[in-house]
């Protein structure tokens, strides 16, 4: 594959299965469905490099073939066993669920807004139940990604990446580290994720300092034997946040979490509200920030994350030496090792959840010295119940939502508008 493209069946980028996704989509979707089963949900897409980044009309039309075909996934028999035995965690109610569950295509609209005769933007919005539109958002990605770089942007191929990605894995645990591979969303496709899973098990196999915890795709987890992994999402707080009021969302949010699942690891996301504005509703508990076993840090400067936390920890009187960060943002060989030597200087136990990294790092055939980039694309959760969701990141370019409700939620935690 490199300037001629190549064109994949259907059958080649559509999911290779209902679990073809990350975990934390099911562990939400049985969170969801215990807590908010008749809430109405409202999805939408973000190309976040629409100035520089464009669609063909061949991709969009491929893309809309792709989702009409969404309704032919479903969990298997041995799937379902593997499911139930791998994750102890779901009850059986939401196994039973997750079996009869067939996507929607007609829960997603799809439009092609036109820039020249060729190229132009994709407008995605997928509505419905929030316990069934929750599925769409990764499938949708990975599927668009693939679509991409067959049809508009050909100017790669595979070469080396299997050495590539097994260089990666062998100097991430050479360093010691301990990391999952978190790629699904922005891969370049399910052939480049598929092999970096099985070089990252191979290079753990020939490496004996470090780990590969495992992947947050499930079905590669369950093809390679390795665990799923997964925390949550910024949607869980988002939803309750425009459901329940931003007062008290992040202790209502985390109450609800170890809720539905007392004896599984509980790790905080910090940053959907700005992660100042988690700090301070999490230091108000400290019975409960000694029962969460660590915090994700997503978005910011991630070298001020472990200083401040340990500060959070000791007011709370808690030994920050028994917690874990995990970090999961654009992270890469050098930044994993700068973060990990600091979390080691600090005291923390340090985990990484390396994406695009991983999955979607390629060189352009017509100059190998230039990057063929990734897709920079979110979908987030819109709306519930007609109520805007927003996400106030640490990173300014990356709040989402409707203007007015980010500066309310911004002057209720006293953040800077």
């Amino acid at each position: 594959m490199s300037h001629q493209a190549y064109q994949p069946s259907l059958n080649d980028i559509l999911p290779k299965s209902i679990l073809d996704t990350d975990l934390y989509k099911f562990t939400m979707q049985n969170a969801v469905l215990a807590n908010f089963p008749d809430v109405h949900a409202v999805y939408r897409f973000t190309n976040r490099n629409k100035d520089s980044t464009f669609f063909s009309r061949d991709c969009f039309d491929r893309f809309q073939m792709a989702i009409s075909q969404f309704d032919q996934i479903k969990l298997t028999p041995t799937e379902r066993d593997w499911l139930s035995k791998t994750c102890p965690y779901f009850p059986s109610e939401y196994i039973d669920y997750l079996e009869n569950y067939r996507f929607k295509p007609e829960q997603v609209q799809a439009d092609f807004v036109p820039v020249d005769g060729i190229n132009g933007h994709i407008e995605i919005t997928a509505a419905g139940p929030w316990a069934e539109t929750i599925l769409w958002e990764v499938p949708l990605m990975a599927c668009l990604s693939e679509i991409y770089f067959t049809t508009t942007d050909t100017d790669w191929n595979y070469d080396k990446q299997e050495e590539l990605a097994y260089q990666k894995g062998k100097a991430l645990l050479d360093a010691g580290c301990v990391f999952s591979e978190f790629g699904t969303r922005r891969r370049r496709s399910f052939h480049t994720q598929d092999l970096v899973v099985k070089q990252l098990v191979k290079a753990s196999q020939d490496v004996s300092t470090g780990k590969v915890t495992g992947t947050s795709n499930v079905y590669l987890a369950q093809k390679y034997g390795i665990l799923p992994i997964g925390t949550v999402a910024h949607e869980w707080f988002m939803g309750i946040g425009a459901l329940r009021g931003y007062e008290s969302v992040n202790e209502l949010a985390l109450e609800m979490w170890e809720t539905n699942y007392p004896n599984a690891t509980l790790l905080a996301l910090t940053d959907t509200f700005s992660t100042e504005a988690f700090f301070l509703s999490f230091s108000k508990n400290p019975a409960r920030a000694k029962k969460w076993h660590g915090l994700r840090q997503d978005s910011g400067d991630p070298l001020v994350f472990a200083p401040r936390a340990k500060e959070i920890y000791e007011k709370m009187g808690i030994d920050h030496r028994e917690k874990m960060i995990i970090y999961s943002d654009a992270l890469n060989l050098d930044k994993a090792l700068k973060l990990k030597k600091q979390a080691d200087e600090i005291g923390f136990k340090a985990s990484f959840g390396i994406g695009t990294f991983l999955s979607n790092d390629f060189a352009k055939v017509s100059d190998p010295h230039s990057k063929s980039p990734a897709l920079n694309m979110v979908i987030k959760l819109a709306e519930v119940n007609g109520k805007v969701c927003v996400k106030i990141s640490d990173d300014l370019t990356k709040n989402t939502g409707d203007k007015r409700v980010v500066d309310q939620v911004k002057h209720l935690f006293g953040l800077p508008l």
